[in-house]
C-alpha cells in the first residue's frame, strides 16, 4: 500500500522533517506550537525510506529561530529544517547538536542552583551524543534525555 500526501504544501513557514517516530509531540510542545496563531500540523509515525517511520511538523507563517534549533537537536539530532517562502524551499539545513546547550532545558537536579536562582540560566555540556548524555555546568550531574522529558 502506498502512502498518499496527507498534508498539503505550505506557502510560507517551516517544515521539520526526519524526526524520530514518537519524538514529534515533544518538539511540538517545547516549541509551543499549540499557541501559534497559524496552522501547525504534527504527522506521527509516517513512512520514511530513510528511517522506516518518522514524525514531521509543518508550521505555516512561522520560521524556526536559531535558538529553537538547539531544542529540536536534543530530541531529533538528525532532523532537517526547511524554510518555505512562496511555496519554495529557500533554506534547508540539518540540525546539529551543539557542544554546549544554554537556556534550553532545566537541569533535572532539584538542588542545582539553576532551579532556584533566577539569574542563573541553565548550561549543559554534551558529554556523549549517542546515547545522549549531558552534564550540568554548575552541579556537574550527568543525565540522559529521558531525565528531562
Amino acid at each position: 500500500m502506498s502512502e498518499q500526501r496527507i498534508v498539503t504544501n505550505i506557502e510560507n513557514g517551516t517544515v521539520i522533517d526526519h524526526i524520530p517516530a514518537g519524538k514529534g509531540k515533544k518538539i511540538f510542545e517545547i516549541l509551543k506550537l499549540s499557541e501559534h496563531s497559524g496552522r501547525a500540523v504534527l504527522l506521527i509515525n509516517t513512512f520514511s525510506k530513510k528511517l522506516g517511520r518518522k514524525d514531521v511538523i509543518k508550521v505555516e507563517d512561522r520560521e524556526i529561530e536559531e535558538k529553537e534549533i538547539n531544542k529540536i537537536a536534543l530530541f531529533a539530532p538528525n532532523a532537517t529544517i526547511s524554510i518555505i517562502r512562496n511555496w519554495e524551499v529557500v533554506k534547508k539545513r540539518k540540525v546539529e547538536l551543539p557542544e554546549i546547550i544554554e537556556n534550553v532545558v532545566s537541569c533535572p537536579n532539584k538542588n542545582c542552583i539553576t532551579n532556584f536562582e533566577e539569574t542563573t540560566k541553565s548550561k549543559l555540556i554534551v558529554e556523549k551524543k549517542d546515547p545522549l548524555k549531558l552534564r550540568c555546568w554548575y552541579c556537574e550531574k550527568v543525565f540522559g534525555i529521558e531525565e528531562i522529558l
